[in-house]
């Protein structure tokens, strides 16, 4: 059992007695924990309130090889979360990623990309940034870099381009979208306006272009729709926080 050092994002917290809780974290190092927290909950701890939904923090635990938990040691706060005071719509954001990590990442495989993605999007999601196009944009971004991002530009049969205007059939078993000859045949088939495939596009990939891309008015309810439905295709079951993601055009 050795003693490990890194930089932690709290994503889950259970209760474990009084005075301790199970914490899970999504970390630089070894992607996501799960530690029990001694003594956590006493006003004056190796632990300094560091111990908060969404909270930035540089911890120190003992990694166990087995398949019980790790033991979280001391943990110092680096950033706290504080849209829960401000912004609903900012706070179910942050707790829509936290689900999303919960999610689609496995214990002890580290995922550094991810992390960064995921601390620059809680940073300006408590900043007061845009939430549609950061949640939009964590999403996609997730899904990218665990090799489950949708084909969004070619045929994943045929290989013919997607068009520019019109309806796309995406195929939510096939992994992509179709063209109108390879649609026959496959199920769970949804059509997508070209417009909203090209937001997706320019929001997945890496860089900053997705900044300078506007989700128009009349786009936002098909975005959120076709990326709520893959994303619980991929899940396997509906999300938690899925029914709080109207808030996110305010």
């Amino acid at each position: 059992m050795s003693s490990e050092k890194t930089t932690g994002i709290v994503i889950r917290i259970v209760e474990f007695s009084e005075s301790s809780c199970i914490t899970t974290l999504f970390t630089e190092d070894f992607g996501k924990i799960s530690g029990i927290a001694k003594g956590c909950r006493r006003p004056k701890s190796a632990f300094e309130s560091a111990i908060d939904l969404l909270s930035l923090c540089r911890i120190v635990f003992l990694h166990k090889t087995s398949d019980s938990l790790d033991i979280l040691t001391e943990a110092k706060l680096l950033r706290k979360f504080r849209s829960a005071q401000r912004s609903l719509p900012h706070l179910y954001a942050g707790y829509y990623i936290a689900e999303l990590l919960t999610e689609f990442t496995h214990e002890s495989d580290p995922y550094p990309e991810l992390f960064q993605v995921t601390d620059q999007a809680l940073a300006e999601l408590d900043g007061g940034g845009n939430v549609a196009k950061l949640v939009l944009h964590f999403e996609l971004s997730l899904l990218r870099l665990l090799g489950q991002l949708p084909e969004l530009s070619f045929c994943v049969d045929t290989g013919t381009p997607a068009p520019k205007t019109g309806r796309v059939p995406l195929g939510l078993l096939a992994g992509g979208i179709l063209s109108p000859q390879a649609r026959a045949g496959h199920r769970q088939v949804i059509d997508v306006s070209a417009e909203t495939l090209e937001i997706f596009r320019r929001f997945a990939e890496p860089g900053d272009r997705w900044r300078e891309t506007e989700i128009p008015a009349n786009r936002f309810g098909e975005c959120r729709g076709v990326i709520n439905r893959y994303i619980t295709h991929q899940a396997g079951h509906r999300l938690k926080m899925h029914d709080m993601l109207g808030m996110l055009s305010e």
